[in-house]
């Protein structure tokens, strides 16, 4: 990986870091890493705008790893409010493989990805969003 130097006013860094806090984030690199992803998807879903959306959550971690499967129940049951489905498989014994199925509003989606990405562990997260029409 690169190594990139930035510049933080005091306050940003505190505020930052109690937010890494919050989040579960093992490091300030990987806090950055999921910032800056998140960034790039928020730009993505905002076009959405207000509305409800679908999404599909793929996670994928070593099997080894038991508390990483401990971190997504806790954040399941966070957001069982807009959790509606969740599955959860073994490949190869090797990996585990959750696919959380959420419906919405996009900020509260955002908020759900971005504990998942926030787990310490978590070697892939893709997500697909879709808006929901109302009639």
């Amino acid at each position: 990986m690169t190594v990139v130097s930035i510049t933080l006013p005091e306050e940003l860094l505190s505020q930052f870091e109690k937010f890494m806090e919050n989040r579960g984030y093992y490091s300030r690199s990987e806090a950055f890493r999921d910032a800056i992803r998140n960034l790039i998807a928020e730009s993505e879903i905002n076009k959405l705008g207000e509305e409800k959306s679908a999404a599909t959550i793929m996670i994928t971690s070593e099997y080894k790893r038991k508390d990483v499967e401990n971190r997504i129940s806790e954040i399941r049951h966070e957001f069982d409010d807009i959790i509606i489905e969740n599955i959860h498989r073994h490949i190869k014994d090797q990996y585990c493989l959750e696919i959380l199925i959420a419906e919405g509003d996009s900020k509260r989606l955002l908020d759900l990805m971005g504990r998942v990405r926030g787990i310490r562990g978590i070697q892939q997260v893709k997500a697909v969003f879709m808006p929901i029409m109302e009639s």
